[in-house]
């Protein structure tokens, strides 16, 4: 069955990283978009990044320049590297697959930043 599993979350400083992984099974991963979005406490959905089929990336504007999204072919995993963490980036993060399909089926992982 399709199966997208995230972890690398934990507690951070302000402007500190984590790097977060989504592994991916049971389906054809390369032939689709993969999604991070992002539920903060109290709030709704939101989308964070996009990498294509074709390696192209997407950022929301309150990431880019700091967030890396990036795909591994091989090991069917997908990467979103975060750096100069912002208290405002707390939130649970979770990995969808296809495009504009930002439904979370996943448990996410957790992010807190916070000194």
């Amino acid at each position: 069955q399709v199966q997208l599993v995230e972890s690398g979350g934990g507690l951070v400083q302000p402007g500190g990283s984590l790097r977060l992984s989504c592994a991916a099974s049971g389906f054809a991963f390369s032939a689709y978009y993969i999604n991070w979005v992002r539920q903060a406490p109290g709030k709704g959905l939101e989308w964070v990044s996009t990498v294509t089929t074709r390696y192209n990336t997407t950022y929301a504007d309150s990431v880019k320049g700091r967030f890396t999204i990036s795909r591994d072919n091989v090991k069917n995993t997908v990467y979103l590297q975060m750096n100069n963490l912002k208290s405002e980036d707390t939130a649970r993060y979770y990995c969808t697959k296809g495009w504009k399909n930002y439904s979370p089926g996943s448990q996410g992982t957790q992010v807190i930043v916070s000194s």
